[in-house]
């Protein structure tokens, strides 16, 4: 009972903050998101029916604490489905900086949920795996499915579950990452966001930007899509930034990436928007024709950058790619 997956972190495209279940990782409202390749997340897990006890390695580190009790919820979770008892040995390696704003929990748990299910024999769709890999992360339920997807608020995975948005975008949007080194906690946003006195405000228009996004990327309406994604950044961080505990994660180069953007927007007639998720890296949309114009300028604010496309959902790798 073994099995290597692999998966590729999300953009928030329309982003999330606060749980009204933590321990099932609930969400008050959907998601849509897109994922980033070739940055990806490769896991192994193995059923160990003679050892002790569970045993969680990331990038060369054994976890524990928090981020094992998180790992934890996905296994005990996998464990019920397949009714059985046997210990898990999970190990992982991101191929992108880990907690710089870069998603790599959203790849680290699909991934993980992906491989578990299959070395469990599980036989489960991709909307059924994103319900367990939910339990380490809402965002890795969209990552699950891959590419453009949405998941759906509910108060049980029937409901809160990720599905993938068909669009004629994923062959054509390039997004220039900005490497903005500097740690952060998304648990901690999910709190500051939801004791915010803005909280309420952004709920009530939240839902009419789901349906708005979802209908753009169908349509395959770039401008739409990414002015909306970049107005979005602004509501959830103007949520996150005015909880109890003030927290300003964006730094100076942050803001010298979305200065740059927009001068390429207004002064070269660039499709180009930036979006951010928990942290102060950036990612800049923009289209396939202008990726190289655009990641010159976004390099002159002092930033190391990338290129990444749109990545597809979480699959299972052949044996010979296995990490243990």
């Amino acid at each position: 009972m073994k099995a290597t997956a692999k998966a590729h972190p999300i953009q928030g495209l329309v982003k999330y903050h606060g749980m009204r279940d933590e321990e099932l990782r609930l969400p008050y409202h959907d998601s849509i998101s897109v994922c980033t390749a070739p940055s990806h997340t490769t896991t192994t897990v193995e059923f160990q029916p003679d050892a002790a006890e569970d045993t969680y390695v990331i990038g060369g580190e054994e976890v524990t604490g928090r981020g094992a009790e998180r790992i934890d919820a996905v296994v005990d979770h996998v464990r019920a489905l397949a009714n059985t008892d046997d210990a898990v040995r999970l190990e992982s390696e991101n191929s992108f900086p880990s907690n710089i704003g870069f998603g790599s929990s959203s790849s680290g748990f699909a991934a993980a949920a992906m491989a578990l299910a299959e070395a469990a024999d599980l036989g489960l769709t991709r909307p059924e795996i994103s319900t367990i890999a939910r339990r380490g992360s809402s965002s890795a339920a969209r990552a699950v499915t891959g590419a453009f997807s949405q998941l759906y608020s509910g108060m049980n995975d029937e409901d809160c579950r990720s599905e993938r948005i068909e669009s004629e975008l994923e062959d054509d949007l390039r997004i220039v990452a900005a490497h903005v080194p500097a740690y952060k906690e998304t648990e901690q946003a999910h709190e500051e966001a939801a004791a915010s006195h803005m909280f309420q405000a952004r709920m009530a228009h939240v839902h009419e930007q789901i349906d708005e996004m979802r209908d753009a990327l169908r349509a395959a309406d770039f401008a739409r899509a990414f002015e909306l994604a970049e107005h979005d950044t602004l509501s959830l961080t103007a949520t996150t930034m005015t909880g109890p505990a003030g927290w300003v994660y964006w730094q100076p180069k942050t803001i010298a990436v979305f200065n740059a953007v927009r001068e390429l927007r207004s002064e070269e007639e660039i499709p180009v928007y930036f979006s951010a998720d928990t942290g102060a890296s950036v990612y800049v949309n923009t289209t396939a024709e202008h990726a190289d114009r655009v990641e010159e300028e976004i390099a002159a604010c002092d930033v190391d950058t990338d290129v990444w496309s749109v990545g597809g959902p979480a699959e299972v790798l052949d044996e010979s790619e296995a990490l243990f």
